[in-house]
């Protein structure tokens, strides 16, 4: 029984465009630098990568060529949700493309009033004005680990 394993050339029709593609993969899927990792100062031992370096990778690697499209806010139980589209240009082959990303951050209440928002009095004030931004920036962080590793 002979297997014969295809060619690259078989696969690809234009090989050039594949190896601008994988080099672009490579960037991606290196580990971020880790003077940019933080540690999280309210989960013990969580590392992230904070959101004005995942601005910065993408403004580096797309320029100009992407935006960042909301595309629902709500709530859903005690918390605020968010979805996103992260739109770029495909710096190889220029094509549009993008990726969701959807975040949540839980409303504060006042202490001892419980978690479920029932009782619309218990919500601090400016609590939705807190939660929605961090959701928003959880939605996108989510959208760009689409991109690799290195976000």
């Amino acid at each position: 029984m002979s297997k014969n394993l295809p060619k690259i050339k078989d696969i690809y029709s234009d090989i050039e465009l594949a190896v601008k593609q994988d080099g672009l993969m490579t960037v991606l899927n290196q580990n971020p630098l880790p003077e940019w990792i933080k540690i999280h100062p309210y989960i013990k031992d969580y590392k992230y990568l904070p959101i004005e370096r995942i601005e910065f990778l993408l403004r580096s690697i797309f320029k100009t060529n992407y935006k960042i499209e909301v595309l629902k806010t709500g709530l859903l139980l005690n918390t605020v949700e968010v979805t996103v589209r992260v739109h770029y240009k495909d710096i190889v082959t220029g094509e549009w493309m993008y990726h969701d990303g959807v975040g949540a951050q839980e409303i504060q209440t006042k202490q001892g009033s419980g978690h479920l928002l029932l009782d619309m009095s218990n919500i601090n004030r400016g609590a939705v004005t807190m939660a929605l931004p961090i959701a928003k920036t959880i939605a996108v962080k989510d959208a760009c680990d689409h991109f690799g590793t290195i976000s």
